[in-house]
């Protein structure tokens, strides 16, 4: 009775820790739109006799049975392909998973994670809800490049346990400068996570390194090459370390659907790589058509998508382009994201109207 009536009056708001309470979190905004360029996702989907063939691989899963736990086909399979050793490879649900793998197990309480800003904003969130103090450092203004010197700076003083680094980066599109990621891991007594979700437009990839430094780890994913809706992510690193993060892992991550779909990539490896070259060629007639419009200024971009400064208002932009059916990522926001905004790279087709209604909207602003 008495531990009833503690319940009673209890806030119990205040089991929730004080840095999730004060957080937003992430969240996926549902728009309706006829042209959907906001999420960095591939435009293009499976040709009808590849998604039939799909569909026939996944009639074979038994579905009142676990899927094959730790995916083990799959990182096989997977390691071959990155030239790597099986046990250095773990596959998780999305890149987003191996983060929050990642942020979970570090043995201090009070380590601290640290990330350039502004870059992917799961690094952040993920690492708060897991109670890790969040260490950011602003990119270049110009270039937005790292700033290398407050980087190792921090790192000295420090001492984050964890820093990650988008290559190329999100929002922004570039590929930071080689030599100072290197610095960086070279510096860190902690882990460097080199975040590769965009590699596949770049053509660049720190894995080599993976020799040089025990304390590197590579993410990968297959979300922006077509495969977004099965959410398969992979982390590489030293054995050992990926050996104690497997610990972590949740037991049977990996629904057997989407280890069909791993496999399914495999055996079709070609053809979204040739997808992923078509958006490459789609992204510079792309660039060079925003270049042409007055008052967006387009930045040189690695990744599947364009990082645009405005001289308008970023907000009355973006509303006037939901109204034409057009949906593109709004990032407007205090210092170098004031009036910024990022659009993803379609097809032809799509990346035609995005222009047309672009190119209507500011003309309506400006009369």
């Amino acid at each position: 009775m008495e531990y009833g009536r503690r319940l009673q009056g209890m806030d119990i708001m205040t089991l929730i820790r004080e840095e999730i309470r004060r957080q937003g979190g992430y969240h996926a905004g549902v728009v309706s739109c006829r042209i959907k360029l906001d999420a960095n996702e591939s435009p293009f989907t499976l040709s009808p006799s590849l998604k039939d063939a799909l569909f026939e691989e996944m009639k074979k899963v038994h579905l009142n049975r676990y899927p094959d736990p730790g995916s083990p086909l799959i990182r096989e399979r997977f390691a071959r392909h990155y030239g790597v050793k099986q046990d250095m490879l773990m596959v998780g649900n999305g890149s987003d998973e191996l983060i929050h793998i990642l942020c979970t197990a570090l043995s201090d309480k009070s380590a601290a994670v640290m990330a350039p800003v502004p870059t992917f904003v799961m690094y952040r969130i993920i690492a708060m809800n897991a109670g890790r103090v969040v260490i950011e450092t602003p990119l270049e203004a110009t270039t937005f490049d790292l700033d290398l010197n407050a980087t190792l700076d921090q790192i000295e003083r420090r001492n984050p346990a964890l820093v990650f680094i988008s290559y190329p980066n999100s929002p922004t599109g570039n590929c930071f400068d080689e030599t100072k990621i290197e610095a960086i891991i070279a510096k860190s007594s902690g882990i460097v996570v080199v975040d590769e979700a965009y590699g596949y437009f770049s053509g660049k990839t720190l894995l080599p390194l993976l020799s040089k430094y025990d304390n590197l780890m590579i993410l990968k994913t297959l979300s922006k090459v077509g495969l977004a809706a099965m959410r398969l992510g992979f982390l590489i690193g030293r054995a050992s370390f990926v050996r104690e993060l497997d610990k972590v892992r949740l037991p049977y991550n990996i629904n057997a659907l989407s280890q069909v779909a791993a496999g399914f990539y495999m055996d079709h490896l070609t053809f979204f790589l040739n997808q992923a070259a078509e958006v490459v060629k789609r992204r510079n007639e792309l660039f060079e058509a925003l270049r042409k419009i007055g008052g967006i200024h387009p930045c040189p971009t690695d990744a599947n998508f364009i990082f645009l400064r405005c001289d308008l208002d970023a907000d009355r932009i973006h509303e006037d382009l939901i109204a034409r059916g057009v949906l593109i990522k709004n990032l407007n926001g205090p210092g170098v994201l004031k009036n910024c905004m990022r659009v993803t790279v379609g097809s032809r087709e799509e990346n035609g109207e995005f222009l047309q209604a672009l190119r209507s909207v500011i003309e309506g602003i400006r009369s």
